[in-house]
């Protein structure tokens, strides 16, 4: 696990269940292919949300929202985002991510 005091997400969700995943996620994952050049974190953000949204994967979705924002997207670009993916990866599954997000964004005001 992290050296650090604050445990990451992974380390709170399943960090007692499953070390190596938490370990591949945070040293891998956002250690290393977050990192990487060639796509700002913004990009790396959006990306995410979409192929999130397109695999119907909700359940992800929460904590990417907040790293989206956090790496300078907008509730309104996210909103336009999922507007934009009802044509490409199915109505179901928009409708499905907005509600979601609705519900994050509303929670966090």
């Amino acid at each position: 696990m992290s050296d650090s005091k604050e445990l990451t997400i992974a380390q709170k969700a399943i960090g007692d269940f499953a070390p190596k995943l938490v370990e591949l996620t945070d040293k891998v994952l956002f250690g290393d292919v977050w990192k990487r050049e060639g796509l700002s974190p913004r990009d790396r953000s959006l990306i995410t949300v979409a192929s999130l949204i397109t695999g119907g994967n909700t359940q992800q979705l929460k904590n990417h929202l907040h790293l989206a924002k956090q790496n300078g997207l907008s509730e309104e670009e996210l909103i336009e985002a999922m507007t934009h993916l009802a044509f490409y990866a199915g109505w179901p599954k928009a409708m499905s991510a907005i509600m979601f997000a609705k519900d994050v964004f509303t929670s966090e005001k």
